[in-house]
């Protein structure tokens, strides 16, 4: 059954609503080269809201503040019917050590200045953004639960960290009766499908909705790039574009061509784009809640909201899944074989729990 913005989806562990595509805001401000300026902001904005989109993505150090301040300007009229998210631990001035970091005194500062940038008493999701091995947990979780308290967050979430921790945080979240995370963001498309072993079972079996950011591989999965690109061209002088950053960041290979290559055949058997059939793909994992989207013309926006209605017949999916296999490594490639299945299950059928 074809999806919309409004058939909204519970986060995580929580009661909160939230729409099946999320609006990211990286895109807001031109000053890493590939955004759009205010007025074009706002039209995607609201074209997004206007469709029944409610879940906006952001943070402090997106488009150097920029997103967070066009976000406040954009929500005045309508900030209690959003879900609004933000993040915290990237460094927030260059030379100062507390100024970045999931610590306390960063975590209280840069909630503060998002406030005051997104001209708002609360934010919705607070995300811990980048996990730096440095700060105990328990420090972490007691200020996140300290800003609940006060009405500053409502709900807690976590970005780019190992599976243990996220597992430990949300283990003694719940023995200690402090706020539990309700949702992981990180990166998951077709060519990055490693959180397949850990991440995404983990946030499933403890109750994080799953938001990914990238579900189109940074453009690789628009169908976009070819294979002329493996052998980047030197950028002209000044030139600053998300493309000519995805090459010199090495985002681009052949290995992600490929699978953009299948993607895009099937694309063209649906009757869609490429960008429809990867963001579609993303969808069908039972435990993602909602991809971010980064659109930057309302026509990018209106094709990425036509994934919600792309479906797959099984021998599609079968096929991509075979261009874009990856390993699972250990102990998962043992845990799947025939030997260890005969060993325990004989020839036994058992149904795993859903």
């Amino acid at each position: 059954m074809p999806l919309t913005l409004d058939t909204y989806r519970l986060l995580g562990r929580s009661g909160l609503r939230v729409s099946p595509l999320a609006l990211g805001t990286a895109t807001f401000g031109t000053e890493w080269g590939w955004g759009v300026a205010e007025e074009g902001a706002r039209r995607l904005f609201d074209r997004y809201v206007e469709r029944g989109g409610n879940f906006v993505d952001t943070a402090p150090t997106y488009t150097d503040g920029t997103a967070e301040r066009m976000l406040g300007k954009f929500t005045r009229g309508n900030r209690e019917s959003l879900v609004l998210a933000t993040k915290y631990t990237t460094l927030r001035r260059p030379g100062d050590p507390n100024s970045g970091g999931p610590h306390r005194k960063n975590l209280f500062a840069s909630v503060e200045a998002s406030l005051r940038r997104l001209g708002t008493d609360y934010l919705d999701l607070l995300y811990l953004h980048v996990w730096d091995f440095t700060t105990p947990v328990e420090e972490i979780l007691r200020g996140m639960d300290d800003l609940v308290r006060q009405g500053k967050i409502h709900y807690v979430a976590i970005s780019t960290a190992p599976a243990w921790q996220i597992s430990r945080m949300q283990a003694i979240a719940d023995l200690r009766g402090w706020s539990p995370l309700v949702a992981l963001q990180v990166e998951y498309n077709l060519v990055e499908r490693t959180g397949e072993r850990d991440l995404l079972p983990m946030a499933r079996e403890l109750g994080l909705g799953v938001v990914p950011f990238s579900p189109l591989a940074g453009g690789v999965l628009t169908g976009k790039y070819t294979r002329a690109d493996l052998v980047p061209a030197e950028p002209a002088p000044g030139e600053s574009t998300r493309k000519s950053f995805n090459l010199a960041i090495g985002a681009v290979t052949e290995r992600g061509i490929g699978i953009a290559e299948v993607l895009t055949e099937v694309a063209k058997e649906i009757g869609c784009t490429p960008a429809q059939a990867g963001l579609a793909w993303t969808l069908r994992n039972p435990a993602v809640t909602a991809p971010i989207i980064g659109a930057r013309t309302p026509e990018q926006l209106e094709d990425n909201l036509g994934a919600l209605s792309v479906e797959f017949t099984e021998a599609q999916l079968a096929r991509l899944a075979k261009a874009s296999a990856f390993q699972l490594g250990l102990p998962h490639e043992a845990l799947a074989s025939d030997h260890l299945r005969r060993t325990t299950r004989g020839e036994m059928e058992i149904e795993a729990r859903r």
